[in-house]
């Protein structure tokens, strides 16, 4: 990412390259986000969103001796500190394993991409003492680890050992997911979205209606993005294994509008439903999706 193009300070730790260097999710996880709320405290923009597992902005009524004067001292705001039961939730990563994730035009697949993504959001929710726990799904629910205060790791082995290897169907597995959350928590799901958006938002109504919060993370490889390509190729389906041959010049144009196309088609659904969206390039570092998760479970908090 470019400087003054929203790149928060501590972003060197999050470039997709270094990260594949690491070979523990745990401590990918720590390294990114450590450094990442470290910038955000050096960052102009600093505010709540990095304490409000521990902190909310103080309102009128509230008990003056809970205000945090050392964080006013720090941001010139006044905060309220809050306790363990005001703010702990479940929190759960809804991840698609779908054999598309497997894709890669260079460096890091999807996949991969995906898993530390996922990581990243599941040390934040343990660090600010949510209970966490995840899903991994293609056709069909394929492991499924309950939100709880001692699953951290068991969340990174899950997602150290998901392999995508069929094709994925996001109706059956979200509908079976439903049945799990019934208590009201926070779902992040994270897949590629090869899907009419009219079916995505079908599968994804079931666990918006049971009261969940749901933050959505489309993970895009830059060559789904841009069509990159310049010679005629014969391009394989990952999901069906069909070979299509292709000739970027006559191509490339109309494929970018398609995903333009995809991409404002699921915003505007998303948006009509109050779920948070955010496109995620796999070419990029992480902080400016953090930083969106962020800002979005600030906005949860204050709603709550």
């Amino acid at each position: 990412m470019e400087a003054g193009r929203g790149a928060i300070p501590g972003a060197r730790f999050v470039d997709p390259k270094i990260l594949a260097r690491i070979g523990s999710l745990d401590l990918l996880a720590r390294t990114v986000v450590d450094g990442f709320i470290n910038g955000l405290h050096r960052a102009p923009y600093f505010g709540a969103s990095i304490d409000f597992a521990e902190h909310r902005g103080y309102v009128a009524g509230d008990d003056i001796r809970r205000v945090d004067w050392r964080v006013y001292a720090r941001t010139d705001r006044y905060y309220v500190k809050q306790y363990e039961a005001d703010t702990n939730t479940n929190f759960s990563v809804l991840f698609d394993v779908s054999k598309s994730m497997q894709f890669a035009s260079r460096g890091i697949s999807k996949l991969e991409y995906a898993s530390y993504l996922a990581a990243c959001l599941t040390y934040l929710a343990h660090r600010q003492r949510d209970r966490v726990g995840i899903i991994t799904f293609d056709t069909d629910v394929v492991a499924h680890v309950p939100p709880s205060a001692k699953h951290f790791n068991v969340v990174l082995h899950t997602l150290d050992r998901a392999k995508a290897e069929r094709p994925g169907n996001l109706g059956q597995p979200l509908r079976k997911m439903a049945e799990h959350f019934r208590r009201r928590g926070i779902l992040a799901l994270v897949s590629d979205f090869y899907e009419d958006p009219d079916e995505v938002l079908d599968a994804i109504k079931p666990l918006r209606f049971l009261g969940n919060d749901l933050i959505v993370f489309h993970v895009l490889d830059p060559a789904e993005l841009d069509f990159g390509y310049s010679e005629a190729s014969s391009f394989q389906d990952l999901e069906s294994g069909e070979q299509v041959p292709v000739v970027p010049e006559s191509f490339a144009e109309q494929y970018r509008a398609l995903i333009r196309e995809h991409i404002a088609a699921l915003t505007t659904k998303f948006s009509e439903h109050r779920i948070d969206y955010t496109v995620v390039n796999t070419a990029e570092p992480l902080d400016r999706t953090l930083f969106s998760y962020l800002s979005s479970r600030e906005r949860l908090m204050r709603v709550r």
